[in-house]
């Protein structure tokens, strides 16, 4: 997907090239179409080209096919898929994998930010850039860890084009650009006006999207001496309630029993497990018998009224006391999909000054408000804090009913109590961001040099308001002290005798803030020093400066532990990092352009590197041409890694102690993944991050209308900044475990809580290739384009204490957002027919399928087990296609549709991520169904 750029005469073209065109456009054909994109690598005298700069290079070129490869998706591919926001795009990218973040996952760190993660290695290792600058960092970090650029604050209808580097791009952009680059290139001159509106709304009627955009600009840079515009985009989608697909098989309910699986489902709420010894945790609550001295277990007993207070049919308080009062809290309060509500505004300024000298100025701002709807609170559990775990579930710790609580089945006994609070009601999280960015710069030419300098402030300011939480010491004196204060709290079938006095006392208000900023003051120059057989030698200098800082208070009581089941985030540091580099392009033959660049970034915190990159591109014939690239990068631990916090967050991990020594008729429970606690504690002794990036790969042109790239690739970090393996914690012994032993064996409890800190894991492989190929048809009085993107994955390997294992195509890695996995494949292939003032567009994503193992080898184990105890072996591939479509009325007005999962595909079911209710993130579309678009645009002479 490349910019159409000036070509030779295909009069010149070998018989050789004519035979590659027959062979590729017959296979575009068996493939369902060519796939796309590369611009012709003929090359002109200079002087007869304008001049361009793109993506990973400051240098000015005659063409857009560099030594690297850069995938440039313009605003007709974007139109084409229906998407209304950057992110929303981008995260359909196929170089997209693990760590990216969408905005649907509400319960998670960085709820209401989005985020990509090129080659599967996180947002906090791809470089985001507006106009190929920086932009403050979003203020939740992912996972309590990740710092990361939110894409949701570029307005869509400001966007010219993007650019994606796909190799890494420390030595021009930063040493933390490891992974690659995203370039969101706005528009830099526009006259005129464009109103554009769109109505969206699913197929179940329900998750409505209303957008207006305004894009206004007047002033002719080259005839009137400036230019000024501003883009203003304001929009709301509504919320989709899990509710809202109980008919959508296992999307809209947390109960997949009909499916084969056990109580053990983890959205299944109220399921006593194991005999009665673990969960319980329904609306009516439950107790355990402690009478029995040890080693006799402890069992529930359920407290009365399941039938009145659960939508499941059949139970009864029979049926309770036999297996749990069963529930589905995902199908009554849980979103599918947040709320939200946004106003982005972009504007640029420019004016010209003497022979090529422009000012010009950009300001940016955004505020978005995202609410999330999700299942109410247990009584019990375990979570952390900097003074360590806290058990709820058991010990001296935990929430118990008094002997003489009106609703305790046992008198006399203070019984450890599961219940889950449905009469608070659900945990709402409301996050309101306000992102700003300005921009003041001067570029031109001063002899025989180009000079582009700039200072840029940006910053952003959330914050973070949660609803329906418990206050941990409340909950204790309410359930536990007959005398308590705040009253005594009545529960399950009795909990309409509460006042809204005692909701108010256990379920306070709780908030944090988070607040980001950059500032960035950068110079660069470049000129032409000599005339090459090739062209001209380019040389380019630059030096940047550049403060960040980020800080996150914590939530309201979790510094002290205070808050059921929420855990503890926090952070604040500042960096100053001073770099400096140069970079040389040498066309030294017709045929051959050698490049190259280094850069030196010194942290304040000592940490300094310089980061070399190399690149070589040899083009034989005018058809095809061969290309390479080395480089090497560093990212030095963020505030949250090595700063002043913690993090107490959750995932799913598999407990082989448990597993081990669980009786065959309970297999299927306890050799699952289930959730977890994991404690996290800042590092302040670690070392940068490391990495050394490879590409190598084939452009082929053989035609106007036929092109081809195929890129080999392979990143490999070293000194890896992560979270402690769980796995590895747990093997150690370093958790917190709960009372529930497997036939009275010691430390079999159910794990609560695994104690780990940020250390430098040793590294990760990742290795794949990208296919890219285009092919257009001039056919009658139309034209036919049709293009296919695919991102292989060959290895994705993590070393850590000298054991290697590889995700790709499993799904792992579960340290990772999400738990989505590790696909190896993912492919995607449009076509589209425009005639006249028509146009029609089809687009078809693919992902391929995963083994339901924690990784590849006889080692990996199966992460889920049905209710018969055999395992869930794969993740079903899932492949989605959206149709879209424009008519050009006038030449002033367009109307456009689309639609998104046009076959209303259903997303596999998958048990064992926590980032969505039975299905993977990646197979979002397919759990909201077919989603319909409407939309116009007219432009203002």
């Amino acid at each position: 997907m490349k910019h159409p750029i000036q070509r030779r005469d295909d009069s010149r073209r070998t018989s050789l090239a004519t035979s590659i065109s027959t062979i590729l456009t017959g296979g575009a054909l068996l493939l369902v179409g060519a796939m796309a994109s590369s611009s012709a690598f003929a090359q002109e005298q200079a002087t007869n080209l304008d001049r361009i700069t793109v993506t990973g290079s400051n240098i000015p070129r005659t063409n857009t096919e560099t030594p690297s490869p850069v995938q440039v998706v313009t605003r007709q591919e974007i139109d084409r898929t229906g998407k209304t926001t950057v992110a929303e795009y981008l995260q359909t990218l196929t170089a997209d994998g693990s760590g990216s973040i969408p905005k649907t996952f509400g319960n998670g760190f960085a709820g209401g930010g989005a985020g990509i993660s090129l080659r599967g290695l996180g947002a906090g290792s791809t470089l985001v850039l507006l106009n190929g600058r920086r932009m403050a960092t979003y203020g939740l970090a992912d996972d309590g860890q990740k710092v990361f650029t939110d894409l949701s604050t570029i307005p869509l209808d400001a966007v010219e084009r993007i650019e994606v580097l796909k190799d890494g791009a420390s030595a021009i952009y930063g040493s933390d650009a490891i992974a690659g680059v995203v370039n969101i290139i706005l528009r830099s001159d526009f006259n005129g006006a464009i109103l554009r509106a769109s109505y969206g709304l699913s197929g179940d009627s329900d998750g409505d999207a209303k957008k207006a955009t305004l894009t206004a600009g007047t002033g002719d840079l080259a005839t009137d001496g400036w230019n000024a515009f501003f883009s203003l985009d304001v929009g709301k989608t509504d919320a989709i309630k899990i509710s809202d697909r109980k008919d959508r098989k296992w999307i809209g309910t947390g109960d997949i029993r009909r499916y084969g699986y056990g109580n053990n489902a983890q959205f299944l709420g109220g399921a006593a497990l194991n005999g009665g010894t673990s969960g319980g945790s329904g609306p009516n609550g439950s107790v355990f018998d402690d009478r029995l001295p040890p080693p006799a277990t402890p069992t529930l007993v359920t407290l009365p009224g399941c039938a009145g207070l659960t939508t499941i049919p059949g139970q009864t308080d029979a049926t309770a006391q036999q297996q749990g009062c069963l529930w589905d809290p995902v199908q009554l309060y849980r979103d599918l999909t947040p709320e939200e509500k946004y106003v982005n505004v972009f504007g640029r300024a420019s004016f010209a000054f003497g022979e090529g000298g422009e000012i010009y100025t950009e300001i940016g701002y955004s505020k978005k408000e995202t609410t999330f709807s999700n299942t109410p609170s247990g009584v019990s559990g375990g979570w952390g804090y900097p003074g360590g775990p806290v058990n709820a579930s058991s010990g001296a710790g935990a929430v118990v009913l008094s002997p003489t609580h009106p609703d305790n089945p046992i008198p006399g006994q203070a019984s450890r109590l599961r219940y889950s609070a449905w009469d608070v009601g659900p945990r709402v999280t409301n996050n309101t961001n306000e992102f700003n960015r300005f921009l003041v710069g001067v570029k031109g030419n001063w002899g025989e040099w180009s000079y582009d300098t700039a200072y840029l402030h940006s910053g952003t300011d959330l914050v973070n308001k949660r609803t329906g939480f418990l206050r941990y010491s409340a909950v204790q004196c309410a359930l536990g002290n007959p005398a308590c204060p705040g009253g005594v709290w009545r529960i399950g079938d009795d909990a309409g005798l509460n006042s809204q006095a005692l909701y108010d006392y256990i379920s306070p208000d709780i908030s944090a803030r988070a607040k980001s900023s950059l500032d960035m003051f950068d110079f660069t120059v470049s000129r032409s020093l000599a005339d090459l057989k090739g062209g001209p030698l380019g040389l380019a200098l630059g030096t940047e400066w550049r403060r960040t800082s980020n800080s996150l208070t914590p939530q309201t009581y979790t510094d002290q532990g205070d808050i059921i089941g929420l855990g503890y985030s926090a952070y604040d540091g500042t960096q100053n990092v001073y770099a400096g580099y140069v970079e040389l392009s040498a066309p030294v033959l017709e045929q051959l352009e050698l490049s190259g660049a280094v850069r030196y970034d010194k942290y304040e915190s000592g940490e300094g590197k310089a980061t070399p990159k190399v690149g070589i591109k040899w083009t034989p014939a005018d058809w095809i041409a061969v290309r390479g690239s080395y480089a090497e990068g560093f990212r030095a631990p963020n505030p949250a890694e090595n700063g002043d916090g913690g993090l107490a967050a959750f995932s799913n991990a598999r407990d082989p102690v448990r597993c081990a020594a669980s009786p065959v008729a309970d297999v299927g429970t306890n050799c699952s993944s289930r959730p977890v606690a994991i404690i996290t504690r800042p590092n302040p002794d670690l070392k940068p991050e490391e990495s050394k990036s490879y590409s190598f790969g084939v452009v082929l042109q053989p035609t106007s209308s036929t092109s081809m790239t195929v890129d080999a690739w392979q990143i490999k970090r070293t000194n890896e900044i992560a979270q402690g393996a769980t796995a590895d914690a747990i093997a150690a012994g370093d958790v917190l475990r709960d009372s529930d032993l497997i036939n009275g064996i010691p430390g079999t409890g159910t794990i609560l809580a695994v104690n780990t800190a940020y250390i430098n894991a040793a590294s990760t492989r990742v290795r794949g290739i990208d296919t890219d190929i285009r092919q257009t048809f001039d056919i009658g009085p139309g034209q036919l384009e049709m293009d296919l993107q695919w991102s292989h994955v060959l290895k994705f390997e993590r070393t850590d204490s000298d054991v290697t294992v590889d995700y790709a195509g499993t799904h792992g890695n579960c340290d990772v957002t999400n738990c989505i996995g590790t696909p190896k494949d993912r492919i995607n292939f449009g076509t589209t027919w425009k005639q006249g003032p028509w146009s029609v567009s089809g687009v078809a994503n693919y992902i391929s399928k995963m083994e339901n193992t924690d990784f590849r080898g006889p080692d990996g184990e199966y992460q889920f087990s049905y209710a018969d105890g055999t395992d869930v072996t794969k993740i079903s591939s899932f492949t989605t296609f959206d149709l879209s479509g424009r008519w050009n009325i006038t030449e002033a007005f367009e109307l456009n549709a689309s639609v998104q999962n046009l076959f209303d595909r259903i997303a596999p079911l998958d048990p064992t991520t926590y980032g969505g209710v039975n299905y993977n993130p990646l197979h979002f579309s397919g759990a909201i169904g077919r989603y319909f678009t409407v939309g116009a645009k007219y432009t203002f002479e």
